[in-house]
């Protein structure tokens, strides 16, 4: 059974999008991406947050505006902030750079080739 992980960000269109891109193709992984923001190119919806198993925010303030509009769907969910301000275009070296640093701990090993 994969982990689904949900990254959220503001508008769903630089930081959210690089982190469900980059870790697609992990292994034992399931991604998808949405944004808190009305204007978010992906809104954040009940059915994603049910299928997420681990609700990732790129900032602190995420969940606040989280909390606001999803309390009942959040119940039991687990939520960690990377704490990756919005400095970063989309798929910038930077930014995946610190993904990869941040997401480590939460991804499940990769197995050796072969």
């Amino acid at each position: 059974m994969p982990l689904k992980l949900l990254f959220i960000c503001a508008k769903n269109r630089l930081r959210s999008p690089t982190a469900e891109q980059l870790f697609a193709d992990w292994p034992g992984v399931e991604t998808a991406s949405a944004g808190v923001n009305h204007d978010a190119d992906t809104p954040v919806c009940p059915e994603l947050l049910a299928w997420a198993d681990l609700i990732l925010l790129m900032q602190q303030v995420h969940r606040s505006k989280l909390s606001r509009t999803f309390k009942a769907q959040l119940g039991n969910k687990r939520i960690v902030c990377l704490d990756i301000a919005d400095d970063y275009g989309f798929m910038d070296p930077a930014l995946i750079d610190l993904l990869n640093a941040r997401m480590l701990r939460y991804l499940p090993a990769r197995q050796p080739a072969g």
